[in-house]
């Protein structure tokens, strides 16, 4: 079951589902033995729910070793944070984010300071695995609604877990409740949808996670699934469950006028 303390999660993440969570468009979540996430990213439905057992998993080790670290060492890191907000500014962000450290606490509160200060919390590496995101507007390294303790006594329920998201959803069983939020872009609703995305989430790749959801489903899992609100998302999923779409505005582009209204598909089943 949830606990239902409402932890904000510590990162802004670019596709996280905060506004989800803000704006009530969560559905009610029915009781549930396990959480399991296969793409946490941002992991601000895990926080907000706080369940008592989870599994969270993603394929982007950094971010795993990070929660790894906010688990165990919240402290330490908390002051490592201190140290980069008294030397923040454009010099200290390009320096920092050239550097690679040997140390797990170090390596994770670079991550969270690169994460607070880049361009929209994006996250993005070159060829060689080298992260290459610009400074973005933002300044402030420690917020007020920083609470690493408890967000480590919630990660403290949680098995981690770096991989592709078919063994994790194979996991899932009744009682179990799979919160599913694939890497996608909405910037194109209506336009180039498999184009945009290929690189970030395949076709084939959105065809395997609706075979692997539509097997958890018959085993009784109770799905609560994101995805690009277009056409061809929503015929994938015809037999699959319920669907409505969710408003909410695009701030990724990087014109202001881009940034428009957009919508989202959400599809639940055993719900």
């Amino acid at each position: 079951m949830s606990r239902g303390l409402d932890v904000l999660s510590p990162l802004k993440w670019a596709g996280g589902k905060r506004w989800l969570v803000r704006n009530g468009s969560l559905p009610s979540v029915p009781s549930f033995k396990r959480y399991i996430e296969p793409f946490v990213g941002g992991g601000a439905v895990f926080f907000h729910l706080a369940p008592e057992k989870a599994v969270l998993n993603d394929l982007n080790n950094e971010l795993i070793e990070f929660y790894e670290v906010l688990r165990d060492q919240p402290c330490q890191r908390m002051k490592k944070m201190v140290e980069h907000q008294s030397r923040h500014g454009k010099r200290y962000y390009y320096n920092l984010r050239s550097q690679v450290f040997a140390d797990r606490i170090d390596r994770a509160a670079r991550f969270l300071y690169l994460n607070r200060t880049c361009w929209n919390g994006l996250f993005r590496v070159n060829l060689d695995g080298v992260f290459n995101v610009p400074k973005g507007t933002k300044d402030t390294v420690i917020l007020d609604s920083d609470d690493f303790e408890q967000a480590a006594e919630t990660l403290s329920k949680a098995t981690l877990s770096i991989g592709d998201f078919e063994p994790v959803i194979a996991s899932a069983r009744k009682d179990d409740l799979l919160f599913v939020d694939p890497p996608y872009t909405v910037q194109h609703n209506m336009n180039n949808f498999i184009k945009y995305n290929e690189q970030l989430f395949s076709w084939s790749d959105q065809e395997r996670l609706h075979k692997s959801l539509s097997a958890a489903r018959r085993r009784g899992a109770k799905i609560i699934l994101c995805n690009a609100d277009h056409e061809s998302i929503r015929n994938l999923y015809a037999d699959f469950g319920t669907y409505k779409f969710v408003g909410r505005h695009s701030v990724l582009s990087g014109k202001s006028e881009m940034r428009r209204k957009t919508t989202e598909a959400l599809f639940t089943a055993n719900i």
